[in-house]
């Protein structure tokens, strides 16, 4: 997008409430605007929508501010949907913009609530509400689905409380949208009673309502209740659409029910439905993660068209119950296609690598990433790196990796690389890890007793008793049953 030169730099003037100037008279000289024409640039508004950038933004919020544009709602809102609802957006900028505007529609209270919603804070999402509510701004049925959103991300049932109470003063109790993240917002913070009954106590629902509660019996480890509201909500003439079986199926993929899964397939192939990507992806999902893999790979095979989500869960699924051979076999058909692997495939394909043993392979797949897809390693995909060199006894290269990765290693990756070096007896290494995950976790007994043990091992007895008193003086105990690090295969 194109930018003139004109514009100029964003400072903290930018939020501050514009001066504008009381109009003179026109003189009997001036030109006379014709009633239909608009007084501001029509155009930024809309440039405001086709940001890629916060300096893109900031450059028409200045452009905005010189033509007194700022203070049209309108204009305003477009600014703060890009900063609190884009992925290169600022919700910083975004709070700072709604403090600027003197009085700020409904839509844009909910754009705020709904970024702050899905951000790593949820619980400012909580706090710009009751702000709204303390300067006398009424709620919308709009905001409380946003609102609701933060709350689930927050698993809080007192919030879901406080929320409903305010639905209930508000008169949206019955608002189909507003009860279904009720619903939601009680199943994923542990209040499955106060669901059921919010859910009992409505006069009409809709098969949204009906799916929201079966999912959360379902995520909460609940089948059998899950599958007889299914079949309750399918008696009572409530029949399911694509997108309510692949939410119940995802329930089903996450709480380990392969019976209500296989149940739910039945209907869906008795009832005719078309297994199109996204219903296709959850049986496959549902099946793969349940361990059903002959199953999950007949679904696969069977659909039409798949994305890319389509083939990672395929091949994770694979990778994760041992399959790692055919994982890889899976990835290697995939490049054959039309459809570009992702971050997420990586991970899949370098777990499937470790479980193999297929160190050179996998350094291939995790150098390929950069170099040949243009798609840059994170974190979980050094931490397989790390754990595939470890086991395949490279732990200074697994050290070295550690070393250069972009960000602070973590207590997950440092432990797979000690239980490297103690499986491979490696205690000069074993020495270095320890002192970081203690940096990281002081009162971490386990590293005390690894190390020990690997003392112990080489005959450094005297070491060994040197980390006896350090555990001792700290009131370090073992935990019965505690692990450092994951069973190996």
């Amino acid at each position: 997008m194109c930018v003139s030169a004109s514009m100029i730099k964003v400072n903290t003037y930018m939020f501050r409430r514009p001066f504008i100037a009381k109009h003179r008279p026109p003189s009997s000289l001036s030109t006379v605007r014709p009633a239909h024409t608009q007084p501001f640039p029509p155009h930024l508004s809309l440039l405001a929508d086709k940001c890629t950038s916060m300096r893109q933004l900031q450059q028409i919020h200045a452009q905005m501010l010189v033509s007194a544009t700022i203070h049209d709602n309108f204009a305003a809102s477009r600014l703060l949907s890009f900063s609190a609802l884009s992925i290169n957006g600022d919700l910083i900028y975004a709070s700072k913009l709604l403090n600027s505007v003197q009085q700020p529609n409904m839509f844009m209270w909910n754009t705020l609530i709904r970024g702050l919603a899905i951000s790593p804070k949820p619980h400012e999402a909580v706090l710009l509400y009751t702000k709204m509510r303390r300067i006398g701004v009424t709620p919308g049925k709009h905001t409380f689905p946003f609102l609701l959103k933060a709350c689930s991300s927050l698993q809080s049932v007192k919030s879901c409380k406080q929320v409903h109470s305010q639905v209930v003063k508000v008169g949206l109790d019955l608002d189909f949208h507003v009860v279904n993240n009720l619903i939601r917002g009680y199943s994923v913070s542990s209040g499955l009673m106060h669901a059921r009954q919010l859910f009992d106590e409505m006069p009409d629902r809709n098969v949204n309502i009906w799916t929201t509660m079966v999912c959360g019996y379902a995520q909460s480890d609940r089948a059998q209740e899950a599958l007889a509201l299914f079949n309750e909500m399918v008696a009572k003439g409530f029949e399911p659409n694509g997108p309510s079986l692949s939410s119940v199926l995802s329930a089903c993929a996450q709480s380990g029910c392969l019976d209500m899964g296989e149940k739910i397939h039945s209907y869906i192939m008795e009832k005719g439905f078309e297994t199109e990507v996204i219903l296709g992806t959850a049986l496959v999902n549902m099946y793969a993660k349940n361990g059903a893999l002959l199953m999950a790979r007949s679904c696969f095979v069977n659909m039409p068209r798949k994305n890319i989500i389509t083939w990672n869960v395929m091949i994770s699924g694979l990778a994760v119950h041992g399959h790692a051979k055919e994982a890889l076999e899976l990835f290697q058909e995939l490049e054959k296609h039309d459809v570009g692997p992702n971050d997420s495939t990586f991970v899949g394909v370098l777990s499937a690598c470790c479980h193999a043993g297929m160190l050179d392979f996998g350094r291939k797949v995790f150098n390929s990433m950069r170099n040949v897809y243009g798609i840059e390693p994170k974190i979980q995909h050094y931490g397989c790196m790390v754990d595939l060199l470890g086991r395949s006894g490279m732990v200074l290269e697994a050290e070295e990796l550690i070393n250069r990765m972009p960000w602070k290693a973590d207590l997950k990756i440092l432990g797979a690389l000690l239980s490297a070096c103690g499986s491979h007896g490696n205690i000069e290494v074993a020495e270095r890890v320890v002192k970081k995950m203690l940096l990281l976790e002081n009162d971490n007994h386990g590293v005390y007793v690894v190390l020990s043990n690997m003392y112990a091992d080489a005959g450094r007895w005297d070491d060994v008793s040197r980390l006896r008193e350090i555990m001792k003086d700290g009131s370090l105990k073992k935990t019965p049953g505690w692990s450092l690090v994951g069973d190996e295969d």
